[in-house]
């Protein structure tokens, strides 16, 4: 399965293109669309390299989330859980560390049950952030779908 542009969108919706290297709310480094790997303070990129970024990124999430995730999603189940994976350090790797409830609800069929476990996973540091909520509710509302 791939990520479809519902994906995509919602990644670019909530992570917004920033061409110059930042600390994101968590105090990680980011450039482009959200990616953080390798990046150095005062970096610049274009916005072909943030696009570039953007799939190299989410090309690694699908590839874990592959392994992590094993049963029959739909499309959106799918494309919510990219979104997730992708905004999570360590991406789909470290969901079932993040989010166990989510992954065993997904395993067992709860569906249902899957989609309210999104909405926890919404923290920094212990402390619930409102983009974190605002991003969840958005992706349970494309697992949903």
């Amino acid at each position: 399965m791939k990520a479809s542009p519902a994906a995509i969108n919602l990644i670019k919706r909530f992570e917004s293109l920033r061409l110059e290297a930042y600390l994101c709310p968590a105090g990680v480094r980011t450039i482009g669309w959200g990616h953080t790997e390798g990046v150095q303070p005062g970096q610049r990129i274009t916005v072909q390299e943030a696009e570039a970024l953007l799939q190299r990124d989410v090309d690694q999430v699908e590839k874990d989330l592959a392994r992590t995730i094993t049963v029959p999603l739909t499309q959106g189940q799918y494309d919510a859980l990219v979104s997730l994976c992708f905004n999570l350090k360590g991406g789909a790797r470290r969901l079932p560390r993040i989010a166990p409830k989510l992954v065993e609800k997904l395993k067992t069929g709860d569906r249902f049950g899957a989609s309210i476990e999104l909405l926890d996973i919404n923290r920094v540091n212990g402390e619930p952030m409102l983009g974190l909520t605002r991003r969840r509710e958005a992706e349970r509302a494309l697992f949903v779908a």
